[in-house]
């Protein structure tokens, strides 16, 4: 054999020698490197603070927005979606700014915009606010108990039962969905309700409130410490609502009986539209400035979050 044979021969394993030590390099190279970035991708980032939100029509958000309010566009404020919005290009369990509307397509402005919009006003720069908002108009509560849901709907309106179609027929689960999508970005820090006008004569509602708070807590494991329930206050007897002062008495049951856990968001201060339930776009821009304890007064709520 010739010394070029032999010589090829040598390269040839050296080479065959050579292969699974590179190999082997790469591989560790790969976990020691690629692996821990790819953990820090999936981890949640503790500065994101998610909100959860459900209601009926004034969580809905039937307000239109005023001309100010219609140029929105801080990447800081984003939302969820938990419904497919076709002609607005989004997908359901995607993050987008949350330029409105925010829950469903023919929807326009309420509460959960100007929570968000006023937090990122007044937090530090490196937090972000995110909410998801599965609000059914005209419901009542008993449509997000996971366990009456489904006989309350079956009784209901066509059409409402055309909005409740859009969430899969269950918000409570949508909810639950979307919730589990967002813990993979950010922190859930609190539970936004306005509900309560379709159960104005309801003796029941806090402790169905109650079973709601403590299902969701218990399904997304939730310390209840961590995440309160907010709930907002009616449009008040003064401006013509017939639902407030029922739904003030058993909002004050509700934080007697989840303590620390609730809170009650007050709408003594806002306009309200006509409707004997609606409140006006009027309120948004009202809270911007506004002292008491409101939806997008984050001075009255931001210190339960920001922890």
């Amino acid at each position: 054999m010739n010394t070029k044979m032999m010589n090829q021969k040598n390269a040839m394993v050296f080479c065959t020698m050579k292969a699974p030590l590179l190999g082997m390099r790469l591989l560790i190279l790969f976990f020691l490197i690629v692996v821990p970035m790819m953990a820090m991708a999936q981890k949640p980032d503790k500065n994101f603070h998610i909100f959860l939100c459900f209601g009926q029509s004034n969580m809905e958000a039937g307000a239109r927005p005023a001309e100010q309010d219609k140029d929105f566009n801080d990447p800081r404020f984003q939302f969820l979606a938990a419904v497919d919005m076709p002609r607005m290009q989004r997908e359901m369990g995607k993050w987008y700014t949350a330029v409105p509307p925010i829950c469903r397509e023919g929807n326009n402005m309420g509460p959960v915009d100007f929570f968000g919009r006023k937090m990122i006003e007044s937090i530090d720069e490196k937090y972000r606010i995110g909410v998801i908002n599965v609000s059914v108009a005209g419901a009542k509560i008993q449509l997000w108990d996971k366990d009456d849901y489904k006989e309350y709907i079956d009784n209901e309106r066509d059409w409402m039962k055309a909005i409740v179609k859009n969430y899969g027929g269950n918000p409570y689960q949508r909810l639950v969905d979307m919730a589990r999508i967002a813990m993979k970005d950010g922190v859930i820090k609190g539970i936004l309700i306005h509900q309560g006008e379709s159960n104005s004569d309801d003796p029941k509602w806090p402790e169905r409130v109650k079973k709601i708070y403590d299902d969701l807590c218990r399904d997304l494991n939730f310390k209840k410490k961590d995440v309160p329930l907010l709930a907002g206050e009616l449009k008040h007897q003064e401006q013509g609502g017939v639902c407030c002062q029922t739904c003030l008495k058993r909002c004050q049951t509700l934080i007697s009986s989840r303590q620390r856990i609730a809170r009650v968001l007050a709408t003594s201060f806002i306009s309200a539209q006509r409707a004997c339930v609606h409140l006006a776009i009027v309120m948004l821009s009202r809270c911007l400035n506004c002292t008491n304890t409101s939806f997008a007064n984050p001075k009255a709520v931001r210190g339960l979050f920001l922890t």
